[in-house]
């Protein structure tokens, strides 16, 4: 009988690859189990390219298990090669330590806190990777890794190939995170490691690890790494990162992100980040495209930032897209009064929302008539914004069919 955890793993299409999934599953099956994912704390916020992890521990909540959430205080003073181009900046200690604190406020809106049994156990790897001795280290991890199988792997493979520089810092990070697991499975009993497929190698590296210094058996799993239909990653836009915190990006924009999904991925991603049941997906799989792209954002958005901003951010794209009003909740910026007694024009305006940093592509969009102001078009870059265009201290900024703005006068 397969595990109804895998089961549902599989069939919300998390599943990658596993090291040994029948064995795991009457683990599962048998008792409930502990396991960890790792999160980099390179920025103050993960953004939604951290989601479908996010979502792996929810289901393991779901079905019973608890998570583990490690965040990489340690790791993060090194950084994880794994599908970097180059080396990234390191970051001050504060730093990391500001951006641990906000991330897990994070966690604690998507994860249930208030049962013991299943509440996210939080961990930082600098607590036991701080304290290392190195030599000490050497002799009994350091021994267990052959520098022909490290310079196997993908992450260190592709950086050497395209003779882009790889320093010795980040070529430990993989013994790092193994022995993290190591860490985990003796002081918290966690019995598997969940990651991203480019996780791969560092997590069958603690597999075996676990096996050669401890002689038990754990377990590695890992999910897709997930593209766009338009081949991007996710979490990224045209606009910068689609971040999972209220401060850096709005319930509204949010809510935009989803709703503007690709007809292609809708259904894939109704099933992968919201907690519809599989039943009701199935349900609804044959409503018209643009219900079913309402029903993602809504979900996704009522996830994070609750149903009532879920609500206002639908009602806010009704009212601009249909109806051709201004929504309460579109993204606002202020601009001083005493501005428009100086020269300021469309191209001005356009610069200062940061809707677009380009001049040039500006113009471009104006001879396109892909600018708009209060829903009219404007097809003159030297046109004057003067205050009568603004009603009720406010008008609307629209550059093509999907971002809006409103200004207001401060």
């Amino acid at each position: 009988m397969e595990n109804s955890f895998l089961s549902e793993f599989k069939e919300r299409d998390y599943y990658n690859q596993c090291t040994n999934s029948d064995e795991l599953g009457l683990l599962m099956n048998k008792k409930k189990i502990k396991a960890y994912i790792g999160f980099d704390c390179t920025a103050s916020s993960l953004h939604v390219g951290s989601l479908l992890q996010i979502m792996c521990l929810r289901l393991l909540q779901k079905h019973g298990h608890q998570p583990i959430v490690l965040l990489g205080g340690g790791t993060t003073r090194i950084g994880d090669p794994s599908g970097k181009e180059e080396t990234r900046k390191i970051l001050s200690e504060k730093e990391i330590e500001k951006n641990i604190k906000n991330i897990e406020k994070i966690f604690k809106i998507y994860l249930k806190t208030n049962n013991p049994k299943i509440k996210p156990i939080f961990v930082n790897n600098y607590k036991w990777l701080g304290k290392l001795n190195y030599i000490k280290f050497l002799r009994e991890i350091g021994k267990h890794f052959t520098i022909n199988k490290m310079l196997s792997f993908d992450s260190v493979k592709l950086r050497l190939d395209r003779e882009q520089s790889l320093s010795y810092m980040e070529f430990n990070y993989m013994i790092l995170q193994a022995y993290d697991f190591l860490e985990l499975n003796k002081k918290k009993n966690c019995l598997m490691q969940i990651g991203g497929s480019d996780q791969w190698g560092n997590i069958v590296n603690g597999v075996e690890l676990i096996k050669r210094h401890s002689s038990k058996q754990v377990f590695g799993l890992t999910t897709p790494l997930i593209t766009l239909a338009s081949g991007s990653k996710m979490g990224k836009t045209e606009k910068g990162a689609v971040w999972l915190d209220k401060k850096l990006l709005s319930p509204y924009d949010y809510w935009q992100f989803w709703r503007n999904t690709d007809d292609s991925d809708v259904l894939r991603f109704i099933k992968m980040f919201t907690d519809l049941t599989l039943k009701k997906i199935e349900e609804i799989k044959n409503k018209n495209i643009n219900q079913l792209k309402i029903i993602l954002a809504n979900e996704c958005t009522k996830m994070l930032h609750g149903n009532n901003e879920s609500k206002l951010a639908e009602e806010t794209a009704k009212k601009t897209f249909e109806e051709n009003s201004t929504g309460s909740s579109l993204p606002t910026i202020s601009i001083n009064q005493k501005k428009l007694s100086e020269e300021i024009n469309i191209i001005d305006l356009v610069f200062l929302s940061k809707l677009e940093n380009s001049k040039s592509e500006i113009r471009r969009l104006i001879k396109g008539n892909g600018i708009k102001i209060n829903n009219q078009v404007v097809n003159d870059e030297k046109f004057s914004i003067t205050k009568e265009l603004f009603s009720e201290n406010s008008i609307k900024l629209s550059l093509g069919k999907k971002r809006h703005i409103k200004v207001k006068l401060s």
